[in-house]
C-alpha cells in the first residue's frame, strides 16, 4: 500500500536528486578550491607589484593590526608599503590595493580591485585616468571630489568613496605606523 503512494516516490526521487547534487557540488567545490585561491593569491600579488612600482619582491607585516606589504626593488631596497583596504561606496564594497610612500608621505598608486557601483557611472573607477589621479598626492591633501580629485562625471558619491577609503586608510596606517616597530 506504502509503495503505490505517490508522495512517497516523489520524496524518495526528491531526496535523492538533492543528495545527488548536493554530493555533485562538494566535489567541485572541493577540486576547484585551491584553484580559486591560487588564483586570488596571484592577483593580490600582482596588484601589490603594481601599486608599488619599481618593486620586485615584497614582505608582509603585520602592525597596530594592519596587514601591510613592503615592496622592495632589485637591490634590496624598499619602494613603498601597499595595503589592501576597503570602505563602502554608493551601491556597495569598493576594495582597493593602495601604495605608499611613508617617508614622502605620499600616494604611490591605486588599483580599485572590486566593486559593484553602477555600470558606466560608479564603475568608471576602474578607469586609469581615475586611478592615476592619486599617485603623488601628498597625505596632508583633503581628498574631497570635484576639489582636488576630479570626481567621475553622475557618480560624485563614488567618486569621493574612494576618496574617503584612502584618507581614511592613511590615518590607519600612520597611526599604526606611530607604533613603533617595522
Amino acid at each position: 500500500m506504502a509503495q503505490d503512494d505517490p508522495k512517497l516516490k516523489m520524496i524518495v526521487v526528491l531526496t535523492g536528486i538533492m543528495i545527488v547534487s548536493a554530493t555533485v557540488l562538494t566535489g567541485i567545490f572541493v577540486f576547484t578550491k585551491p584553484k580559486i585561491e591560487a588564483h586570488k593569491a596571484q592577483a593580490k600579488k600582482e596588484a601589490i607589484l603594481e601599486v608599488l612600482p619599481g618593486s620586485k619582491e615584497y614582505k608582509t607585516v603585520k602592525k597596530g593590526g594592519l596587514e601591510l606589504y613592503k615592496g622592495y626593488d632589485d637591490s634590496g631596497n624598499l619602494v613603498g608599503t601597499a595595503i589592501q583596504t576597503e570602505g563602502s561606496g554608493f551601491q556597495s564594497v569598493i576594495k582597493l590595493m593602495l601604495g605608499l610612500d611613508l617617508k614622502e608621505d605620499k600616494i604611490l598608486a591605486v588599483k580599485v580591485l572590486s566593486h559593484k557601483e553602477t555600470p558606466g557611472l560608479g564603475a568608471r573607477m576602474t578607469e586609469p585616468w581615475f586611478q592615476k589621479q592619486f599617485k603623488g598626492k601628498e597625505f596632508s591633501d583633503k581628498f574631497k571630489a570635484k576639489e582636488d580629485v576630479e570626481a567621475i562625471a553622475g557618480s560624485t558619491i563614488s567618486s569621493q568613496s574612494v576618496a574617503d577609503i584612502i584618507e581614511n586608510t592613511i590615518e590607519e596606517v600612520e597611526s599604526a605606523i606611530e607604533g613603533g616597530g617595522e
